[in-house]
């Protein structure tokens, strides 16, 4: 969509067309200028918002959009005050959507460090509630074919055992990936591990206009991979070389020197200003490589701001970042906390106390077992009678003689 929307705005403006900046039809305004009036005008709600600077009711461009403004702001919970109709699905669910109408479960697993026992208690949640599991490109375990009834319980156990929300669902970061560094590895030059949960740490559910996914390595030979990233981090003999708009997906950037042999504090305060001034001024959707693109002067622009100062604004986005970093609650422990919160994930509305029906009849999924473990059927399975119904309100359809 944002590769569609730059082309046609570019063929207007060589037909001599004024191209609109409005976000949609219900604000004649941008992303950016949306962000700073409610920054400024301290606006705490959609309907103070569409109220002062829209107008109609919203509809499925804006209320994300505005969804996240808030949440970047003022750091509450997601769902309350009205914001949760402003979501979508996974935002409102707390959980990736599957093809198949089930929800993945994926805790953070900062640079993929993890214990003997929190593998343990993965391996048993996995088991007890029949999910596919699968390593991510992310240094993470994904776990696939939750119902949504069955998500607080899941995350109940996975939070007492000390885990948090991954955010997986929302466009925030992700990720920070990470080789083994100086602590093991015999190139190793600096502890990239360190580096990257403390920055996983800090930089965990913040809300920006696309994913963010972050890099560590430990030396010149990059294994993680660190230019392909939002941020990417490699070490270096005098410290860290900082590196920015890196991405992959439909159009592969790699990420370009921001600033050189930084120590760690040096390091911390650049991302952070680069962050928030991101955050800030990005378009809807725009990842940022596309947002460094699209700046004047590119890179060397982004380079005055962060490291020069050049718009005076460093105090203000590195104020902005230690208000994130003060205020953060992770989603699902609040959730948890909080039985009107949990109502969200009722299996009957009608019957809240109820439990749910035999898992045989419960929910529409077929199941066929692959490499040991259950995944979604395909529909010419599910017609020869191969899938087995782990949960559905209808009966498979069996071959003849099954």
């Amino acid at each position: 969509m944002p590769l569609v929307k730059k082309l046609l705005e570019a063929e207007l403006e060589k037909s001599g067309k004024t191209v609109s900046r409005a976000l949609c039809e219900h604000f004649p305004i941008s992303r950016q200028e949306i962000f700073e009036s409610v920054r400024v005008l301290e606006l705490t709600s959609f309907e103070e918002i569409i109220g002062r600077l829209g107008t109609g009711r919203g509809c499925d461009v804006c209320k994300p959009v505005v969804a996240s403004v808030l949440a970047a702001q003022h750091g509450s919970y997601i769902l309350d005050g009205g914001r949760g109709g402003l979501q979508d699905t996974n935002d409102r669910a707390m959980a990736n959507m599957q093809k198949d109408g089930t929800y993945s479960v994926v805790p953070r697993i900062p640079a993929g460090e993890i214990t003997p026992r929190k593998l343990a208690v993965i391996a048993q949640v996995a088991t007890d509630f029949g999910l596919y599991t699968k390593i991510t490109g992310g240094q993470r375990i994904d776990l696939f074919g939750a119902r949504l009834d069955q998500l607080p319980e899941i995350w109940k156990r996975l939070i007492d055992a000390g885990f948090e929300s991954g955010q997986a669902y929302g466009k925030a970061l992700r990720n920070v990936k990470s080789c083994v560094g100086s602590t093991w590895c015999r190139y190793g030059v600096q502890d990239s591990v360190a580096m990257a949960i403390r920055l996983e740490l800090r930089y965990r559910g913040l809300r920006s206009p696309h994913k963010l996914k972050f890099g560590v390595s430990g030396c010149a030979r990059e294994c993680a991979e660190a230019r392909g990233k939002d941020v990417g981090v490699i070490a270096t003999d005098q410290g860290w070389n900082l590196y920015v708009g890196g991405n992959g997906g439909f159009q592969p950037a790699h990420a370009q020197l921001l600033a050189s042999d930084l120590d760690d504090e040096t390091l911390i305060r650049y991302i952070d200003r680069y962050m928030m001034y991101y955050i800030r001024t990005a378009d809807r959707l725009q990842r940022t490589a596309r947002w460094i693109e699209d700046l004047d002067g590119g890179v060397d622009h982004v380079r005055d701001v962060v490291v020069h100062d050049s718009l005076g604004l460093a105090d203000e986005l590195e104020a902005a970042m230690a208000k994130h970093v003060d205020t953060y609650e992770d989603e699902w422990a609040a959730t948890l906390a909080d039985p009107e919160r949990l109502r969200r994930f009722r299996p009957f509305v009608n019957a809240p106390e109820a439990d749910h029906p035999d898992a045989a009849i419960a929910t529409a999924h077929a199941r066929v077992e692959e490499r040991g473990q259950l995944r979604p059927a395909r529909p010419d399975e599910i017609a020869r009678g191969e899938a087995v119904l782990v949960a559905g309100p209808t009966l498979p359809v069996r071959g003849a003689g099954a």
